[in-house]
Order: C-alpha cells, then sequence, then structure tokens
C-alpha cells in the first residue's frame, strides 16, 4: 500500500473514538518493527521522523525509500503516513515534502503569534498542494526532542487555537497542555478542561506530544476530549536499550548486531502493540 497523509486517518479516529499512533524512527530496526507491529495489529500507523534522526540515518530520502522497501517486502496493507516530527522552517518541511514526506508539522511554536501563523498558513499553501497533511503546535511541550528544547510547559491559548486553524487550514493541532517529551518527573497533569475547550473552539482532531508514561486512563480521556494523535518515543528508545544491554550482558562474547539489534527490534515491536490496543487504533486499518 503507498504512502498516504494523515488526514483521513485522524479524521475516522476523532470520528470513531480512537488514536493513532506516531511511533518514531530512529533506524533500520524500529522501522521494521513499527511496521510489523501496524500489520499484525491491522492499525493504521505514522512513523515520526525527527530532522536530527533524519540526519542520522542520512537524510529525508534514505528514511523515504527505506520505509517504501518495507512496505514492499513486508507486503504492508495497513495505511501509513509518514511524518516530519517539529519541522523548524518553511524550508526543512518543503524539503521533507519534496522528498516524499506525506505529512509534516511546522513548529513554529516558539515564535511570536501571528509570525507562526504566517509561516504555517505558508507550509500548508504548499502541502495541501501536495495532498500532504499538516500538523501545527501552540504554547510550549516540556522536556526535549533532539534539538527542540523547553524550559518548563506553557499552556495553549484556546482562543489562539481557534484563530490558527481558522487562518491556516492546518489538518491537526498540537496544544500543549502539560505533556513533556521524555520520561516524566512524577505524576503527568494534563489540562483536561482545555483540551475540550480547545477541541470544541477548534473542531480539528488534537495530538498529544510526549506520549510516553501517560496513564490509560489519561490516554482515554485525552481520546475522548478529540485527541486522534499520540506520540510515542522514549518508551521505544528505553525498551530497546534495555534489551541491547541485557543481550550483551549475558553474551559478551557477541558482536554480530544481528543478533542483539534483533531482539530489541522485538521488543519495539512488543511495546508498540501495547501502545496500538491501548490507544485503540488496533483493527482500525
Amino acid at each position: 500500500m503507498p504512502l498516504v497523509s494523515m488526514t483521513d486517518m485522524l479524521n475516522k479516529g476523532k470520528a470513531e473514538g480512537y488514536a493513532v499512533g506516531q511511533f518514531n524512527l530512529n533506524n533500520l530496526e524500529f522501522t521494521q518493527a513499527i511496521l510489523q507491529a501496524a500489520e499484525e495489529e491491522k492499525s493504521p500507523v505514522i512513523l515520526g521522523v525527527s530532522e536530527g534522526a533524519a540526519r542520522y540515518m542520512g537524510g529525508f530520502k534514505t528514511v523515504v525509500k527505506m520505509v517504501e522497501g518495507l512496505l514492499e517486502d513486508y507486503k504492508i496493507t495497513v495505511p501509513v503516513a509518514i511524518h516530519l516530527d517539529h519541522g523548524s522552517s518553511f524550508d526543512k518541511c518543503k524539503e521533507a515534502i519534496d522528498a516524499g514526506f506525506t505529512s509534516v508539522m511546522i513548529d513554529a511554536s516558539h515564535d511570536p503569534f501571528e509570525e507562526n501563523i504566517a509561516t504555517t498558513a505558508k507550509v500548508v499553501e504548499y502541502a495541501h498542494a501536495k495532498g500532504v497533511s499538516v500538523e501545527a503546535e501552540l504554547g510550549t511541550v516540556g522536556g526535549q526532542e533532539d534539538d527542540v528544547i523547553a524550559d518548563g510547559v506553557i499552556y495553549a491559548d484556546a482562543k489562539e487555537c481557534e484563530e490558527l486553524v481558522k487562518r491556516t487550514k492546518i489538518d491537526c493541532l498540537a496544544p500543549a497542555l502539560g505533556s513533556v517529551h521524555g520520561p516524566y518527573k512524577g505524576e503527568p497533569n494534563l489540562g483536561f478542561a482545555e483540551m475540550e475547550e480547545i477541541g470544541n473552539l477548534t473542531g480539528v482532531p488534537l495530538v498529544l506530544h510526549g506520549g510516553t508514561g501517560i496513564p490509560t486512563k489519561d490516554i482515554q480521556r485525552a481520546v475522548s476530549l478529540g485527541t486522534a494523535k499520540i506520540n510515542v518515543n522514549t518508551e521505544n528508545q528505553i525498551a530497546s536499550a534495555k534489551t541491547v544491554r541485557e543481550v550483551l550482558a549475558a553474551n559478551p562474547n557477541i558482536y554480530d548486531p544481528r543478533k542483539y539489534l534483533g531482539p530489541a527490534r522485538e521488543t519495539i515491536k512488543e511495546t508498540v502493540i501495547g501502545k496500538m490496543r491501548e490507544f485503540g487504533s488496533s483493527g482500525k486499518a
């Protein structure tokens, strides 16, 4: 099945009361594991690629070709989107789209509001002409993801969210409402009242960044309030690193990377399957 944009899968999720997981690619094994999990679970899936991860793997074009090759070799039948996570500029979003990405996030949330709108609208115009979906962000998600470092959390303003959606025609919105990138220090504290208000005012599917470590009850509540995309990366990274350490500790003479990356791949797959079931996307492809 060819790569698709996020629009239909997120609108369907919002309408039917489940969320589609965005699982970030870090190397070949992550990509294999996530696609295998999606096919087994018959779940739509979003492959998130940060600018840093794309650089590590060789570039946007390399990532797209790797994904397309696996779709063919694995005979993947479920909807798959490849999405630029936290695109830093119009130029980076354009580069990803031109390389074959089917979805992009423009993160101009650190800019003044009018500047955010102008940049986002420019990305939407270019992306929509090519059938590519666009996500934008307002407020500040805490923690660090690649080159994106935030000091504390700034909640998104509901009226600004409404205005951003109306003026830019984005496909989905990531309002910062208390989630963080990376592991949580203490219990997550999400702003559900704000989430409900933003969902009602904008009408678009909402996105929850920092999906690792959020209790199931909070996930379910977020989904009931219009969250249709949940991003997960740290949980997969922690799980795979733990497996690699265990395999190498038990077998110190191993040097073939397949012998420790293979088990790590299985661990990632199990983690992703668990998330798909938790988000309610299993069987929805």
